[in-house]
């Protein structure tokens, strides 16, 4: 029986690239010195640590760098909506009321949706230190341009090649986290790292009130020093990094060969083998794509980008609309960022401890739309309206990370957790597009459109993540139920990741 499975599946156009010269890879050759006996479930610790210890060594040297990458990445994505504060529409003669504006906002995500899975193929091929540095130095300096354009052709142009720059940071650095973790210890890195898009918006309120001040400075308006010392410092940044960017656990050279083998097979016993060594090919992602589940994780991403996206462009307008200053209103922009920051951590900690991934991101969605539901039907109550904007980004910026987490980590191996992460991402990001037209002008300054999109698409959020609970239940569920050994070798195990019988889903 279990022959005529592998004669199947070996003859088969759907057998996950078998039969490819090119794809085959040995697959020992990643962790030959691997100290896990499959038989007894048991795994040798290396003699000169403990698990705890070595885990700390990789927090210490994967998080922290990673998260200050993306931390200036959605910095420079983002202060756009803080130089907007400040005249870059006046000066660069965007007309009042029209959506030029807008315009320049939806322009990054063309080259930022289309290019996430090529990037995340080309960060395997070329390491990651040398493509997400070489990528953040490129966007550091668009930013820098972006303060020296003269007119809204300029700002259009700027805005397009930040977006191709920044294409795989996010999904890179998820790729890559994902490739150090094990799913039940996966979700606080994840929000960590995450939540440093709540640092950028509260760092970039304090950076744009302070420069604020240099107004008129060798003729500089203040919104364009705004772009050119974020993207100086990202730049120099950028440079640094080359050195400092991890790799993938087997390449880690800052690792023992004994450190490096227990990585390898701690993350096989809870993931099954990453194969690392074998080449991404087309066939692997026509074959990411024949699982519906991936198209369920696109939409759970999807529907939580258009409020998160719709906030980070427009709160410090919105914020404005309440009678702040301007340096005011760049220091009300704070606190929300900063509270979202401890409560995505809190949550995170939580869902890893419980190894529970689904209650937790339906809490946070349902902070996030009662939240909105006060923005909608409170006008004239400003401080009840700032409170609201608290739930807005704690309820949103702590559910972003839970659902790509979730969905990441469920994907086995390299070539399908590739794949099919640059694929939610990108696909999410098809929401900045529609939050960048959802508050506009001829709406302020109660906004009830952009508000009620937000509801909506966290909705659309919500259904997607009850479908996929219910996907992943239901497989895990006949996989139990089903016999275990159906003929399968270790390679073929491999090449299918999760979708291996073997395999069991978090839920």
């Amino acid at each position: 029986m279990g022959n005529k499975h592998h004669e199947k599946d070996a003859e088969s156009p759907d057998s996950y690239a078998y039969n490819d010269p090119n794809n085959h890879y040995d697959p020992d050759l990643a962790h030959p010195n691997t100290q896990w006996d499959s038989e007894t479930d048991h795994l040798t610790v290396p003699a000169s640590t403990t698990e705890r210890k070595l885990l700390a060594k990789i927090d210490f040297r994967v998080i922290p760098v990673l998260s200050i990458l993306y931390l200036l990445a959605f910095l420079d994505r983002t202060n756009i909506a803080n130089a907007a504060v400040y005249g870059l529409s006046s000066e660069l003669k965007l007309p009042s009321g029209s959506t030029q504006y807008n315009n320049a906002l939806t322009i990054f995500f063309v080259p930022y949706i289309v290019f996430e899975i090529p990037s995340n193929i080309l960060l395997k091929k070329f390491k990651p230190h040398l493509w997400l540095s070489g990528c953040m130095f490129l966007f550091g300096l668009v930013t820098i341009c972006q303060g020296l354009v003269k007119n809204y052709s300029g700002l259009l142009a700027t805005r397009f090649f930040l977006g191709l720059a920044e294409t795989g940071m996010f999904p890179g650095c998820f790729y890559l986290i994902g490739m150090w973790y094990k799913r039940s210890e996966a979700q606080r890195r994840y929000s960590f790292f995450f939540s440093s898009t709540t640092l950028a918006g509260a760092f970039g309120g304090l950076l744009a009130a302070a420069i604020g001040k240099m107004n008129g400075i060798r003729g500089y308006s203040s919104w364009r020093w705004i772009f050119i010392l974020e993207g100086l410092l990202t730049c120099v940044v950028a440079v640094l990094f080359v050195f400092v960017i991890p790799g993938f656990p087997e390449d880690a050279k800052w690792l023992t060969e004994e450190e490096r083998a227990y990585v390898a097979a701690r993350l096989q016993k809870d993931q099954g083998r990453s194969a690392v060594e074998r080449r991404i090919g087309s066939r692997d992602v026509i074959n990411v794509f024949k699982d519906y589940k991936v198209f369920l994780g696109g939409f759970m991403y999807f529907g939580l980008i258009v409020p998160a996206y719709g906030y980070a462009f427009f709160a410090p307008g919105i914020i404005k609309t309440y009678g702040y200053s301007q340096i005011g209103t760049q220091l009300h922009s704070v606190p929300p960022w900063a509270a979202a920051f401890g409560f995505a951590m809190l949550t995170a900690f939580i869902s890893d401890k419980a190894k529970h991934r689904f209650l937790f991101a339906f809490f946070c969605q349902c902070v996030s739309i009662a939240g909105f539901a006060i923005l909608i039907t409170v006008h004239k109550n400003h401080n009840l309206e700032y409170a609201a904007l608290f739930l807005v980004t704690m309820g949103t910026y702590s559910a972003m990370p839970i659902v790509v987490c979730w969905f990441n980590m469920n994907l086995g191996g390299h070539h399908r957790r590739s794949v099919g992460t640059a694929w939610q991402v990108g696909f999410g990001n098809i929401g900045g597009i529609i939050a960048t037209y959802a508050f506009l002008p001829r709406d302020a300054p109660f906004y009830k459109p952009g508000y009620s999109i937000c509801v909506a698409f966290v909705v659309l959020s919500v259904l997607a993540c009850v479908a996929y609970l219910l996907s992943v239940w239901s497989q895990n569920r006949a996989r139990e139920r089903s016999v275990r050994d159906v003929g399968l070798t270790d390679f073929e195990k491999t090449e299918m990741g999760d979708l291996s019988p073997d395999y069991r889903y978090l839920l």
